[in-house]
């Protein structure tokens, strides 16, 4: 693929400069001057030697790359002073050391490597033959035995560029402040919004799926860096309610060989080939024709336009392994410079607990380093929030499995510039002893699995199995109040055991709760499928999880348009899916939303389209106007969210206390109105659920549970502080719920939502007054009920 015309100006004898030799480096990378002087240093301590190559335009199309060795090694850096590396400067590095791949040794100079450390990369290209340390056949496999590659791979490869800016401030002077956002001077607007954990509600995207179809998107943006800042994407995600949005990798990526073959493209982008590098296929093509660092300020652009919107931006980030896999991959960077130092190797062979085929190495002080410097950079120098962690559990290995206490993962929480960012980690890997929900340190957040089985079971499983097999069992409801409360029992499993009584390290917004993510299937397939329907991955319909939980409501996938029981299939369906979505918007902990379960985005049963860059995996836009009542639903859910404090708890709430009920106490009582003693909490036949949270004022003087609606305040002017009573019922027949029998629940009643009304604005005009009669209330058949009951002062005062 040729390059196109993006070189700097930078002239003849880039790397020697008659200059007074500067210090050696102290850290890997690039660091110059506003000239482009200073010094390049590389790991690569079984490297014979190193080459700095700088790719010259020679105009007309014609490319002239100057090779250099960097003369000096020291404690595994080879480096060297350069100048003339200004920004749009194209550079790579050529290996030279032993070739012997059962040990770990893939040295080959005729491969130009990307520097690690680049910032900026010059072009998005597909996987290639001539990348491959080794020969390999038309299908990309190895040619055994394996010998080297000896063609060379300038002409494809993808080159590092000079992005100026942090590489300079490197050698210049101090960077910005930890926490900063490099706009934020230029763009007061664009300041980050700093939004706290508690009142943080996350979406789920990926930048090009969501906006490819959009139709308010101009054309030449969508499924773009600047299709995503579009006004008419970031109105619509503040106005749904969302503070953050949780993009799928934007860092540059390289499709895997299994892929290529097929004509596949890794769509998600867990692949990555630079850490530092934005991935220019998400650029639109003016920034692509204008150059790299064009590229870089689309970027920027997304997130000041985010920040502006009021949206916090998380990346997700895979440190865990890398685009060059396994044995037989190819070699773009860390392979070729130095295998050894930055895979987890056993006798040359690659350790593999990602299910890629190899390991970024955990233990290295090289990756530690690298992770390190990448977290910083999109801070510091692009803006953004924080980072989820793919496969986090790989982070915190040593040679005996896991550990909280690893030095990376304490490297990340004590660093001073990621102190105050957002840090969600996947806490599994596919290893022995992988799966590590609740064993992170604080103050990581963890997408918390035991969450979205639960809802799951309790939501769709439990009742197929009632329905097809006519047993009255299922899981019961104590899982799915451990779950509604915060999931204490699992994100603090791991406390000390000598904290004062009632005190955890960690918090309920430590669980990030989710009913769905990009892997698995969408909301409208959980409600629509009993299978996965795989087939168009290549692999026979093998590949993703058979255990889904998920349930077809009697027909797999769309009913034929002449069924005379389609609508009502779709209205179960669409009952069952409004339930899930209110059960996981009104959990204590922190909320994640996957783009488009809001109005139905289906992938046509397809539970792991990672592969599929197509009508599969984009957002379809047409879907909102068929499902509108959905998207008001949740909109309605975290408008209620933001607006009763109860359901933010700041610390695990307590058991409720009858005598002097108040915010952070939970109560938890039967369809008959009594509370849950240990018999009922053990009983799996038991599908219906109150959660009563308390409204008043705590310990510090705030007041839980106001309403801004209207009847907010009391007659003397002072606010009301109203007690919250979510209703679940998972049982098929509609039934009549008396309310629980608190002398202090005497206040009037009020329907906030329920998840069977199609329309939520009913509820807001009215529509659902007289709902409850004489402490008892009408609940609808596998549906969420929340009810909004007047508080009148302090219970205790009410009490005395």
């Amino acid at each position: 693929m040729p390059h196109p015309p993006l070189t700097g100006p930078g002239g003849p004898g880039a790397v020697r400069a008659p200059r007074r030799a500067p210090s050696p480096p102290t850290r890997p990378g690039l660091q110059v001057d506003a000239g482009g002087h200073g010094t390049f240093a590389v790991v690569a301590p079984r490297a014979e030697r190193v080459e700095l190559c700088v790719r010259r335009d020679l105009g007309g199309g014609r490319f002239r790359e100057e090779r250099t060795t960097l003369r000096h090694i020291d404690g595994g850096l080879h480096w060297d002073e350069v100048a003339a590396m200004v920004p749009g400067t194209l550079y790579g590095l050529r290996a030279h050391g032993p070739w012997d791949p059962e040990r770990g040794a893939w040295f080959n100079p005729a491969k130009l490597l990307l520097d690690p450390r680049a910032r900026a990369v010059s072009h998005a290209s597909p996987l290639a033959s001539g990348m491959f340390p080794h020969e390999v056949d038309a299908m990309l496999d190895p040619i055994s035995p394996l010998r080297r590659n000896e063609t060379d791979d300038a002409d494809v490869a993808v080159w590092s560029v000079v992005a100026g800016g942090p590489e300079q401030r490197a050698a210049d002077g101090p960077r910005p402040s930890a926490g900063s956002d490099p706009s934020a001077d230029s763009d007061p607007s664009a300041a980050p919004p700093r939004t706290p954990w508690s009142d943080t509600v996350v979406c789920e995207l990926h930048v090009k799926g969501f906006t490819q179809l959009h139709p308010d998107v101009p054309p030449e943006l969508r499924g773009t860096y600047a299709g995503l800042a579009h006004p008419a994407v970031t109105s619509y995600l503040s106005g749904l309610g969302v503070t953050a949005v949780e993009l799928l990798p934007i860092h540059a990526a390289m499709d895997e060989p299994h892929l290529t073959r097929r004509g596949l493209t890794n769509y998600w982008g867990y692949s990555t080939l630079s850490y530092l590098a934005p991935n220019p296929a998400y650029a639109s093509a003016a920034a692509r024709h204008q150059g790299p660092l064009a590229v870089l300020e689309e970027v920027r652009a997304m997130v000041r336009a985010l920040h502006a919107a009021g949206l916090e931006v998380i990346l997700d980030v895979v440190f865990n392994h890398t685009a060059e896999g396994g044995f037989g991959g190819p070699s773009l960077s860390l392979r070729g410079l130095d295998a050894s130092e930055h895979y987890w190797m056993d006798g040359g062979a690659f350790v593999d607990v990602t299910g890629t085929g190899a390991t970024l190495d955990p233990r290295s002080p090289a990756v530690v380093d690298l992770v390190l410097e990448s977290l910083r950079h999109w801070i510091l120098d692009m803006g953004v929030d924080g980072f989820r962690f793919d496969l986090a559990a790989t982070l915190g290995r040593d040679s005996s499995g896991f550990r909280p206490d690893h030095a990376l993962l304490r490297a990340i929480t004590l660093d001073p510039v990621l102190r105050g960012t957002k840090l969600i980690a996947e806490p599994w890997d596919v290893g022995g002893g992988g799966w590590q929900t609740g064993a992170f340190p604080a103050p990581f957040a963890e997408w918390n699995d035991a969450f979205r089985d639960d809802l799951r079971s309790f939501w769709l499983t439990d009742r197929a199995a009632r329905e097809r097999e006519g047993e009255a069992g299922g899981s019961g409801v104590r899982d799915l109040a451990s779950r509604l409360a915060g999931s204490r029992d699992v994100m603090a499993a791991r406390d000390p055991a000598d904290l004062p009584a009632g005190r955890s390290l960690r918090a309920p917004w430590a669980s990030v709760n989710f009913v769905t993510a990009h892997d698995g299937f969408t909301l409208q397939d959980l409600v629509s499928y009993d299978e996965r329907h795989n087939e168009a991955n290549g692999e026979a319909g093998r590949d993703g999880t058979a255990d889904n939980r998920s349930w077809n409501h009697g027909h797999e996938g769309p009913p034929p348009a002449d069924d005379p029981g389609a609508a009502a299939l779709e209205a179960r369906r669409e009952r069952s899916a409004r339930a899930l979505l209110a059960s996981l918007l009104l959990a204590a902990g922190t909320p994640m939303l996957t783009a488009g379960d809001e109005f139905g985005r289906t992938q046509r049963g397809n539970n792991n389209a990672y592969c599929q860059d197509n009508e599969i995996s984009w957002v379809d836009w047409s879907l909102v106007a068929q499902r509108p009542g959905r998207i008001e639903a949740v909109r309605a859910l975290l408008a209620i969210r933001a607006r009763f404090p109860q359901l933010r708890a700041a610390r695990y709430l307590r058991p409720l206390d009858p005598r002097r009920p108040g915010p952070g106490q939970a109560g938890w009582y039967d369809e008959h109105g009594e509370g849950m003693d240990h018999e009922p909490w053990q009983d799996p036949g038991r599908h219906v659920l109150q959660m009563l949270l308390p409204g008043g004022t705590d310990d510090a003087g705030g007041t839980g549970g106001i309403d801004a609606g209207d009847g907010a305040h009391r007659a003397d002017g002072t606010a009301r502080a109203d007690h919250l009573l979510v209703i679940l019922s998972a049982d098929e027949a509609d039934l009549e719920v008396a309310l629980p029998r608190e002398p202090w629940l005497d206040g009037d009643v009020r329907v906030l939502f329920d998840s069977a009304v199609e329309d939520p604005a009913a509820l807001l005009a009215g529509g659902e007054e007289g709902r409850v009669r004489e402490g008892r209330t009408h609940v609808r058949g596998a549906s969420v009920l929340v009810l909004a009951i007047a508080g009148d002062g302090h219970p205790d005062e009410r009490l005395s």
